[in-house]
């Protein structure tokens, strides 16, 4: 590329996690791994809530949808850097990057809105057990789940086309793994004001309103628990969203990591936390639920014996 402004730009060069050429097949195996382990995992998920009648319920309705947005989520970053550890090339297109930039969005906001989604099942269900099936109907958690697509959608397009407009120098090494928004604005050569506002907005709104839904929904299911009387009786409730908390939570400290390392101005440091969140999260997520839930863990066993069972009349 000759030196000088270029503003139509072909390609980005993701320079990974390590440029060692030693640690390459290591990466390669470890993220090959900890992906087919998400895949299954969250398959498994969705295959098991799917054959249950007794998990045909609102509360379990969501549970496969964040199990299937994990594995889309992955899919859109790490394909890529396997891809490009096995062909030995740190390219992306122009048009793959703005691409992978668009999903990697829809899914990554999707997964937080699910699990606002999912914080406001379990307050309806702790502080409104009588009234839980008719709240949580069929249509309502459609509706829910559709609004969050759609809002997603809108905004990773909002995104993408401001990316659009930026041009870029000669400097076209990405210090990530896969195309990431923030790291793509640094890079360029044009006026970034308005993207990063228009980003940092949507942060704000979507992000910062999606966990204040959780923790207004968390703070109301606490004052419940506390006016039951019986210890058996707050155990149960408790137990019914120990597996969504334990998740939110985890996405939470990770996703702190991930901004702390952001604010040091740090690159490598960003991108290595940047896995804890786009990797390990949706990785872990179907053994907390399978280890703490025991309808999930009853339906596993049944799902298992069933298979077994075909196995071997076939």
């Amino acid at each position: 590329m000759e030196p000088g402004n270029d503003t139509r730009i072909s390609e980005f060069l993701l320079l990974g996690l390590s440029e060692e050429p030693e640690l390459q097949p290591l990466l390669s195996g470890l993220f090959l791994s900890m992906y087919l382990i998400t895949v299954f995992g969250n398959l498994l998920i969705i295959l098991d809530v799917g054959s249950d009648s007794h998990l045909q319920t609102p509360m379990y309705f969501f549970l496969p949808n964040l199990s299937l947005v994990d594995i889309c989520s992955t899919s859109t970053t790490i394909s890529e850097m396997l891809m490009n550890i096995q062909t030995e090339s740190k390219v992306i297109t122009y048009a793959g990057c703005i691409t992978q930039i668009y999903f990697f969005i829809v899914f990554a906001v999707l997964d937080v809105f699910l699990l606002a989604v999912m914080a406001y099942d379990h307050f309806v269900a702790i502080c409104h057990p009588l009234h839980y099936m008719v709240i949580m109907n069929p249509r309502l958690c459609g509706l829910l789940l559709l609004v969050s697509w759609v809002i997603c959608i809108l905004h990773s397009l909002l995104q993408s086309l401001m990316a659009l407009r930026l041009s870029f120098c000669t400097e076209v090494e990405l210090p990530h793994f896969f195309c990431e928004l923030n790291q793509m604005i640094q890079l360029a050569c044009s006026d970034t004001f308005l993207n990063n506002m228009v980003m940092y907005f949507a942060s704000v709104l979507l992000g910062g309103g999606a966990f204040a839904g959780i923790l207004y929904s968390y703070s109301k299911i606490v004052s419940s628990i506390r006016g039951i009387s019986s210890a058996q009786g707050k155990y149960k409730a408790f137990s019914t969203c120990t597996s969504h908390l334990s998740v939110v939570s985890f996405y939470c400290t990770m996703l702190g990591v991930y901004l702390s390392s952001a604010a040091t101005q740090s690159s490598h440091a960003s991108a290595v936390a940047s896995v804890m969140y786009t990797v390990v999260t949706p990785m872990l997520n179907p053994f907390i639920y399978s280890l703490r839930n025991r309808d999930i863990k009853r339906a596993l066993k049944a799902f298992f014996v069933t298979e077994m069972q075909r196995g071997q009349l076939s």
